[in-house]
C-alpha cells in the first residue's frame, strides 16, 4: 500500500515537479567532505570553458580534475560560496568561472550561449557529515556547488515546518562544510504543505529563521500571514514551481543575495524575503510593459526592509532593457535622507557587479550632483533638496564666476549640459514618499530631468520660460518614479498611486504577524485630565473661541502640577515596569507637544530624580534651536541640557543618538524630533503628552515597532489621546492604504477667482511680476530682484489697509491654500493655463510679506489660574486593529474652499466648555456624600428657578453643569469614591436620575407648599 501521506511521498513530489531543468543525482554523488557534487562541477567547467580547459589539461594531465576542486575548495573557503559563483576562482593563473548569468540583453550571443551552459542539480537524502549519519532530505546546486538545502515536512505525519526548524535548530551541526556559514549553502528552507521559513546562518538554538510566504491573501485587503489557496493543492507550491526555478534561483544568486557587514563580526548572509522579491520583479515586468513616465507606489510596512528593497530595485533598473534589447533608463536617482542607504547600495552593488563607481552618493552639494548627472553615472543617490540649485552647479563647472550673471560661454555651455541631461530617461526611487514630493523643490527637479523642460530652441522671452515652467510641472514621458512608504497620505496615493491605491503592498498586519514588527497598541493605557480654571480678573474679555482654548490647553501641559505629576508616573511606572525588561537594557521615549514643554519636562525630570536619589534613571531631551521660558526668561539648548553625568561634558546633537544607545541613558525626551524615521530597537516603552493625528500617530507610535531578542510588545502610556482616536489613525495603514476621492482641479479656479474679487493685487502686477520672473536666464539683470519686489509692495499695503483682521486672515488664508493645492494638482495634470501659473509664482513670493493678524491672538492664560488638576486612569489594554470598517485616506481637494468664520465667546464660557470637556465626569459617592451635594444645591437660586420653570427633563439638562461643579468643588473631600464613580458610567446615570428627582421634587413641593 502506498502511503501517499507521508515525508518521503512530499519529497517524491517536489523532486518530479522539478524536473523542468533540474537534473535529479543519486545522494552518492555528493561529496561530503568537500561539500559539493564535484562530477557535475567538472562537467560544467569543460563544457562551458573548452579551450581553456584544454590548455590547462595539457600541462596537467589526469591530476587536473583533482587540482581544480582542491584550489576550487580552498578559494571557497576563503572568499566564500556567494563569491566564488559570482566571480569564479583562480586556477594556475586563469579565472575559472562556476556560473554564468543572463544577460540584460540579447545582443551578446555568446553570452546567450554560456547561460544556456549552466546546470541544476536535485539531490534528496543527503548525507552531510563527515562523521554523522544524517541526511538533509533535499539540496540544490548550481553547476554542482550546493546554494540551498531544504527540510520537509508533511503535516499528514503529524509534523510540520515548525518541527524542520527544531531540526536545524538541534539537529544539524552547523561546522559541517556543506551547513557552514557564507562557504556552504547560501540559504537553509523549512517546508510544510502550508508555509515556509529560511535563514543564511544556523547557529544551532541561536538560529532565527524568517518567514518567506506569500500572504494569506497577497495584495488584497485583508492579507495577513501564511499562504493562500494554490491550484496545485500544496499552498506552498510557489517555492518550487517559481522561487527555485533554474532561472529564478540564477537570478537570485546572482543580483539579490548579498553580504552586509562583509568582514565584520556582526556580518551575514541577506537573502531576498519573499514580498522583497515579488515587488522588484513585478516592478521590473510593468516598467517593461510601461517603458517610462509612469509612477509606482509601493507601500511596504515598517520592518519589510525596504533598504534592502530601494537597492536591489536600484539596480535591476539601471541594467533593464526592453525586449528590443534597449536600454530603459539612463539614470536612476534615489531620493533619501537616509545615509545608511549610501553605504548598503554601494556595497551591495560592488558585490555584484565587481565594480568601482556605479553608485554616486551626493554629499558635497548641487555641484557634485551636476557633475554626476553630466558624467551619466548609473545610480546617484541624493536629496531632493539640491535640485533648485543645480543649474548653478551647471555654471559652476561650465567655468562661470558669477552664477548670477554668467558669461556667454559659460551660459552657453550649461545650456547644452541642460539638454544633455533633460534628454535622458530616468528613474527616480523615492525613499520614505510624503507631501515634500508635491511641493516647488519636486517641480525643480523635474525642471532638470524631464525632457518637457529640453529647450528645442531659443528661449526668446518670459512667456516662453512661462510655458517651459508649466510644462515641468506635471508628469514627464522621460521620469518614472518608484515611491516606497509604509503610511502613503492622500496626496501619496494620489500622486504615485494605482486607481487611488499602491502598486505593491506588504500590510502591517502581515508584518506583524509574521513577526517582523511588534504590534505598538496591544498594550494601550490612556489617562484622561480632569482640571478646572478658575478667572483672575473681574473682566470678561472676549476672544478667538479656538485660539483661546488652544492657548489654555498649552496653559494646562505646561503648568508645573500637570508637568511634576506626570514626571512621576513616568519615572515610577519606568522603573517597576519598564527598566527589568530586555535583561535591563529597555529605553523608553517621552513624547511631548512642544519645545517648552521638553524642557519642563527635562528640569522635572532631573529634580524628581534627585529628589529621590535615583541612580539608575538617566534621562536626554532633543529638541532643535534656543528656547527662551518666558516665566524665567532663561535660554535653554539641546547640548546646554545634555551633560554627560560620568564626564560633565556637553552632549552635541550628533552625539546624541549614540549615547542614548549606549547603557548609560534609558529616557529620551522629544519634542518634534526622533518621531520619523529613528530606528532604536530597544525601546519598550513610549509616554505620550501630545495630541497625535492621522499618519503622525503611526510615525510616531511606530519608533516602538522594532523586534530586539526577548522584547515583548511594548507599552504606550497616553496622557492626551483616546484609544477611539489612535484605532483610527492607524486603521487605513493596517491593511491596503486606499484613497477615498481624487482631486478636483476645478477648485483652482473658485479660489483663484475668491481672490481677485478681494482686489488686494491688480491682475497688471501679477503681470509685470511675471514678466521678470519668468526671464530666461540669460537675460536676468541684478536690478531683477527690486523690481520684484516692487510689483509685490502694492499688493502688501493694499492687505495692511483692509478693515478688518477678519478679512486680512480670510486673504492670506486663501492664497496659502491656493499656491498648496496649485503645486500638488499640477503634478498629476499638465496645466497649460498661464494665469493660474502666474497667480500662483506671485502668491508664493507674496505669503511672507503678509501675516495673519495678531491682534486678535488670544491669551487667556494670563488672565486664569488652575484651580483643580487630577490624572485618572481611563483604559488599559490592547486596540485590536482587526475590529471597525476599513478607512480611507482623504485627498487635499477642499484645501481653502471653505473656512468657517470663529465665533467670539466670553472668557468664562470658553473655561466652562473645557471644564465640561475635561473635569466633569461624575464619581460614585454613597448616600451621605450626595446628600452634601443636594443640600448645596438647594441653596442655588439658579437651581431653585430653573425647577420651578421646568419639567423635569429640562431641569436635568438644566443643572447637570452646575451638579458637575459641585462633585468637582467636593472632590477632595471624597477622592476614592469620585474616582470610582467617574469609572462607572451606568453607576453615574443612576445616581444622577436619582440625585435630580429628588432635588425636583424638593423644590416643587416646597414651592407648592408656599403657594
Amino acid at each position: 500500500m502506498m502511503h501517499t501521506h507521508n515525508e518521503q511521498s512530499f519529497e517524491s513530489y517536489i523532486e518530479s515537479v522539478m524536473q523542468d531543468g533540474w537534473t535529479s543525482v543519486a545522494n552518492t554523488a555528493f561529496d561530503v567532505g568537500n561539500a559539493l557534487f564535484a562530477e557535475q562541477t567538472i562537467d560544467f567547467i569543460k563544457q562551458s570553458q573548452p579551450t581553456l580547459w584544454a590548455e590547462l589539461a595539457k600541462l596537467n594531465g589526469d591530476l587536473l580534475p583533482g587540482q581544480i576542486i582542491k584550489a576550487l575548495v580552498k578559494e571557497r573557503n576563503l572568499k566564500g560560496t556567494l563569491h566564488i559563483l559570482r566571480h569564479g576562482f583562480k586556477f594556475q593563473g586563469n579565472t575559472l568561472k562556476l556560473a554564468y548569468y543572463r544577460p540584460a540583453h540579447s545582443l551578446s550571443k555568446e553570452a546567450e550561449a554560456l547561460y544556456q551552459c549552466n546546470t541544476f542539480q536535485v539531490c534528496r537524502q543527503v548525507f552531510y557529515h563527515p562523521d554523522k549519519q544524517q541526511s538533509i532530505d533535499m539540496v540544490l546546486a548550481i553547476n554542482g556547488i550546493p546554494v540551498a538545502t531544504l527540510e520537509l515536512k508533511n503535516p499528514g505525519t503529524g509534523q510540520n515546518v515548525k518541527h524542520a526548524i527544531k531540526q536545524y535548530q538541534n539537529d544539524r551541526d552547523p561546522s559541517a562544510p556543506l551547513l557552514s556559514f557564507k562557504t556552504g549553502a547560501l540559504v537553509h528552507f523549512a517546508v510544510d504543505t502550508d508555509e515556509v521559513y529560511m535563514t543564511t546562518h544556523l547557529m544551532k538554538q541561536k538560529t532565527s529563521f524568517l518567514p518567506f510566504n506569500r500572504g494569506s491573501n497577497p495584495q488584497s485587503v485583508d492579507c495577513g500571514k501564511g499562504n493562500p489557496i494554490h491550484p496545485s493543492g500544496h499552498r506552498t507550491a510557489y517555492l518550487w514551481e517559481d522561487v527555485l526555478q533554474p532561472d529564478s534561483l540564477l537570478e537570485i544568486v546572482g543580483s539579490f543575495i548579498f553580504i552586509e557587514n562583509a568582514g565584520k563580526k556582526d556580518e551575514h548572509i541577506i537573502f531576498p524575503r519573499y514580498h522583497q522579491l515579488d515587488s522588484v520583479r513585478r516592478l521590473l515586468a510593468q516598467v517593461k510593459s510601461d517603458q517610462t513616465g509612469k509612477n509606482y507606489l509601493i507601500q511596504h510596512s515598517a520592518g519589510s526592509g525596504k533598504t534592502n528593497s530601494i537597492s536591489w530595485l536600484a539596480h535591476r533598473l539601471a541594467n533593464l532593457h526592453t525586449d528590443q534589447d534597449k536600454l530603459i533608463f539612463d539614470c536612476v536617482i534615489v531620493i533619501t535622507d537616509r545615509v545608511v542607504l549610501d553605504r548598503q547600495l554601494q556595497d551591495a552593488i560592488y558585490q555584484i557587479e565587481h565594480a568601482m563607481g556605479v553608485v554616486a552618493p551626493i554629499k558635497e552639494g548641487s555641484q557634485q550632483l551636476a557633475n554626476a548627472l553630466v558624467d551619466g553615472t548609473k545610480i546617484v543617490i541624493t536629496t531632493l533638496q539640491k535640485f533648485p540649485f543645480i543649474l548653478r552647479g551647471l555654471l559652476r563647472i561650465a567655468g562661470a564666476k558669477d552664477t548670477d550673471m554668467p558669461d556667454e560661454a559659460a551660459l552657453l555651455k550649461s545650456k547644452a549640459w541642460q539638454k544633455k541631461i533633460a534628454g535622458r530617461k530616468y528613474a527616480i526611487i523615492v525613499d520614505e514618499a510624503h507631501s515634500s514630493q508635491t511641493g516647488e523643490a519636486a517641480r525643480d527637479m523635474k525642471q532638470i530631468l524631464g525632457d518637457k523642460a529640453v529647450r528645442t530652441e531659443d528661449v526668446e522671452d518670459w512667456q516662453d520660460e512661462l510655458n517651459l515652467v508649466m510644462e515641468s510641472r506635471g508628469q514627464q514621458p522621460n521620469l518614472s518614479f518608484f515611491a516606497f512608504t509604509a503610511t502613503p497620505k492622500g496626496k501619496t496615493l494620489e500622486l504615485f498611486g494605482t486607481h487611488g491605491k499602491a502598486f505593491h503592498n506588504y500590510s502591517m498586519r502581515q508584518a506583524i504577524e509574521e513577526g517582523f514588527i511588534l504590534d505598538v497598541l496591544q498594550r494601550y493605557t490612556t489617562y484622561s485630565t480632569y482640571f478646572k480654571m478658575i478667572k483672575k480678573t473681574a473682566d470678561d474679555p472676549s476672544m478667538p473661541a479656538k485660539k483661546a482654548a488652544k492657548k489654555l490647553c498649552k496653559f494646562m501641559r505646561l503648568h508645573p502640577r500637570n508637568v511634576s505629576q506626570k514626571t512621576e508616573i513616568i519615572i515610577e511606572h519606568f522603573r517597576s515596569c519598564i527598566m527589568p525588561l530586555i535583561g535591563r537594557k529597555a529605553k523608553a521615549m517621552v513624547v511631548t507637544d512642544s519645545r517648552l514643554q521638553a524642557v519642563r519636562y527635562m528640569l522635572a525630570f532631573q529634580k524628581y530624580i534627585g529628589e529621590n536619589h535615583y541612580t539608575d534613571v538617566h534621562p536626554l531631551v532633543a529638541f532643535s534651536g534656543t528656547v527662551i521660558d518666558p516665566e524665567t526668561e532663561l535660554e535653554y539648548t539641546e547640548p546646554g541640557m545634555n551633560i554627560d553625568y560620568k564626564n560633565g561634558r556637553h552632549i552635541s546633537e550628533t552625539q546624541l543618538k549614540d549615547r542614548f544607545g549606549s547603557e548609560d541613558y534609558q529616557i529620551l525626551l522629544v519634542a518634534n524630533k526622533y518621531q520619523t524615521g529613528y530606528d532604536q530597537p530597544q525601546l519598550c516603552a513610549m509616554y505620550v503628552d501630545k495630541r497625535l493625528d492621522g499618519v503622525q500617530a503611526v510615525q510616531t507610535l511606530s519608533r516602538l515597532n522594532r523586534i530586539y531578542p526577548g522584547k515583548e510588545a511594548p507599552f504606550v502610556l497616553d496622557f492626551v489621546n483616546k484609544a477611539e482616536d489612535i484605532l483610527a489613525a492607524f486603521k487605513p495603514y493596517y491593511t491596503v492604504t486606499e484613497l477615498e476621492s481624487e482631486s478636483d482641479p476645478t477648485h483652482l479656479e473658485e479660489i483663484k477667482h475668491e481672490l481677485n474679487q478681494m482686489q488686494i493685487y491688480d491682475w497688471k502686477e501679477v503681470e509685470d511680476f511675471a514678466k521678470i520672473f519668468y526671464k530666461p536666464l540669460g537675460e536676468q539683470k541684478r536690478g531683477d530682484h527690486a523690481a520684484l519686489q516692487k510689483h509685490l509692495q502694492s499688493a502688501v499695503e493694499r492687505y495692511k489697509q483692509l478693515e478688518s483682521d477678519e478679512d486680512r486672515d480670510k486673504f492670506h488664508d486663501k492664497l496659502k491654500a491656493y499656491v498648496r493645492l496649485y503645486a500638488f494638482v499640477t503634478q498629476l495634470i499638465n496645466y497649460t493655463d498661464q494665469e493660474q501659473e502666474m497667480l500662483y509664482s506671485f502668491g508664493r513670493f507674496l505669503l511672507p510679506h503678509i501675516h495673519p493678524s495678531d491682534s486678535r491672538d488670544a491669551y487667556p492664560e494670563k488672565d486664569v489660574e488652575l484651580q483643580y488638576y487630577r490624572l485618572q486612569k481611563v483604559m488599559e489594554g490592547s486596540i485590536d486593529l482587526s475590529e471597525g470598517e476599513e478607512v480611507k485616506v482623504k485627498s487635499p481637494t477642499d484645501t481653502g474652499t471653505r473656512k468657517a468664520k470663529e465665533e467670539d465667546k466670553p472668557l468664562s464660557e470658553i473655561i466652562e466648555t473645557l471644564n465640561e470637556r475635561f473635569g466633569t465626569d461624575f464619581s460614585e459617592a454613597d448616600r451621605l456624600f450626595f446628600e452634601q451635594i443636594k443640600e448645596t444645591a438647594l441653596q442655588d437660586e439658579s437651581v431653585l428657578k430653573t425647577a420651578a420653570a421646568n419639567p423635569l427633563d429640562k431641569f436635568e439638562l438644566g443643572i447637570e453643569q452646575i451638579i458637575k461643579d459641585l462633585m468637582m468643588n467636593r472632590l477632595k473631600e471624597n477622592d476614592k469614591i469620585v474616582s470610582r464613580y467617574m469609572d462607572d458610567e451606568k453607576f453615574q446615570k443612576v445616581i444622577f436620575n436619582l440625585l435630580s428627582k429628588e432635588l425636583f421634587n424638593d423644590i416643587n413641593g416646597d414651592y407648592n407648599a408656599k403657594r
